[in-house]
This record gives C-alpha cells, sequence and structure tokens, in this order.
C-alpha cells in the first residue's frame, strides 16, 4: 500500500530518522519516494548521508507539494510557525501524520486550515532499533483505509495499536511516549546498586540492561500477568521476596502510577 505513496516528514529529528530508516530497510518506500526536512545545514548533511537518495530540505513548503503523506515531527513549541508555512501547500485529501504531544487531531485541521485526514500518533525512542510503540488515533476526517495507512507506516518501526477516544491519547504520551526515560533510569539504578555490592559497572550495566530486556520478552512472548511471573520468581523466604517487599514499602507502585499521571497532565497542557 505504501509504495504508491510520497512521504515528507518534517522536523526530521530522532522519531522521523527511525521511521525513514525502518521504512527504508523495509522496502515500503523508495528513497525517491521521500522527502525530509530541517533547519540546520549539519543537520541536512547528515540526513543526506544516512539515507542516500533522498531529498533534503530546509523548505517545509516544498517539501508538501505534491506529497500523498506528511509526517509533522518538529517539538509542539515550533508548530504553529511550521503550520503558517505549510498550510496553503499541502493538497486536499493528503493524509497528516502527527506526532506532536498534546496537540489535537481537531486543533490540527484548525491550524492547516483544511477538512484534512489527520492521524494522531505517539511513538517512542525505541522505534531508533525497531522496537517502537505507538498508539495512534484519527481525527474526524480520517477514514478506516487513512487508518490502515498509519498503521502500516509506524509498523516499519515496532508495534502499533489503535487508541480511541482520542483524549487517552495524553496518558499513551505519559506511559510509552515518556515511558524509555523511566526505564533508563531503572536501568542506571540497578547498575549502581550492582556496584555497590561490588560488581564491576560493565558487568553490572549488562546485567541490568538483559535483566530488563529478558523480563519484557518472557512477559511478551508467555502472555502471563507479570504479577504471575514475578510469583515465579519469589520461593518462601527467599531473596526475591526480601527484595519486593523492599520495593512494596519503598511506594515503587504508586511512584510510577504518580510519574505517569503528572506526564499525562503535562501533554494536556503542551495541548493548551
Amino acid at each position: 500500500m505504501l509504495r504508491d505513496h510520497t512521504l515528507a516528514v518534517l522536523g526530521t529529528g530522532n522519531i522521523g530518522r527511525a521511521l525513514v530508516g525502518g521504512l527504508l530497510r523495509g522496502g515500503d518506500l523508495a528513497a525517491d519516494h521521500i522527502t525530509v526536512t530541517r533547519r540546520s545545514a549539519a543537520g541536512l548533511d547528515a540526513l543526506r548521508e544516512q539515507f542516500p537518495g533522498v531529498t533534503a530540505t530546509d523548505d517545509n513548503a516544498a517539501a508538501v507539494r505534491g506529497a500523498s503523506l506528511v509526517l509533522v515531527t518538529v517539538k509542539p513549541q515550533n508548530a504553529t510557525a511550521l503550520f503558517a508555512e505549510v498550510r496553503a501547500h499541502i493538497a486536499p485529501g493528503t493524509l497528516v501524520l502527527s506526532t506532536l504531544a498534546g496537540v489535537t487531531t481537531a486543533s490540527l485541521a484548525d491550524a492547516l486550515g483544511a477538512e484534512l485526514p489527520i492521524v494522531r500518533a505517539m511513538p517512542n525512542t525505541p522505534a531508533l532499533v525497531d522496537e517502537g510503540a505507538t498508539a495512534i488515533a484519527p481525527g474526524a476526517h480520517a477514514t478506516e483505509a487513512h487508518v490502515a495507512l498509519a498503521r502500516e507506516v509506524f509498523l516499519a518501526v515496532g508495534h502499533v495499536v489503535e487508541v480511541v477516544p482520542e483524549h487517552l491519547m495524553d496518558a499513551v504520551t505519559g506511559l510509552s511516549g515518556s515511558g524509555p526515560a523511566y526505564v533508563f533510569m531503572v536501568i542506571e539504578a540497578l547498575t549502581d546498586a550492582g556496584v555497590k555490592q561490588g560488581l564491576p559497572r560493565a558487568v553490572s550495566r549488562r546485567l541490568s540492561m538483559q535483566t530488563v530486556l529478558g523480563a519484557a520478552r518472557l512477559a511478551i512472548e508467555t502472555g502471563e500477568h507479570p504479577a504471575i511471573l514475578r510469583d515465579q520468581v519469589t520461593t518462601p523466604g527467599g531473596t526475591t521476596i526480601t527484595a519486593v517487599a523492599e520495593l512494596e514499602k519503598q511506594g515503587l507502585r504508586s511512584m510510577f502510577i504518580d510519574t505517569v499521571a503528572r506526564a499525562t497532565e503535562r501533554s494536556r497542557q503542551l495541548g493548551e
């Protein structure tokens, strides 16, 4: 389905680069069907070096002309200027995909000044290694075909779920959009904990990273509830139950619940 389309990626940072790389590796789009934009000359040179054959430009208006798919990946604070730049140049019927945190499809439609099909998406940085978690939500003028096309784009870099109603996308931002940062902090903390107990830092870090990766893969592949998997390594009077009791005492569960709540609220504020 994607091979018949042309894609413009506006503001090609980490997520934009991940998607372009995934689409090219999977053969979903040819390089000459993709245009990417950045403001800096150095950024454009890096994109040209990374993606030979892809058109790289600092002209957002030129990028969207003739594109059947437009992916908006700029920072929310830069969105207003971008929309003013491109709104007169996006052809009717063009599918707009947005990764702007907190910005609703209705707001996007107002800003772009047209009844365009819009699908809001929230990917995360593991998309850089094709292990992204992306949630998508369609706007008022997006059909099932548009949603299927959006799903195909983001499947190039990981897993995709559809979220309805759209207001839940703020919770997605707080959970999986910001979530890699939480996990990196867990890895860092586990590494330091191992070092405190005498492990060499390189060994402790390797064990910490593999433990997080392995636990996640076990949960995915078995489909078991995390509590069941935890119980399987929690023997009576053993080391794990002693550690779990300490985590509960320190409020790990409520800490994560409150953390996601704060990030969700911040996503809402960004859209106001």
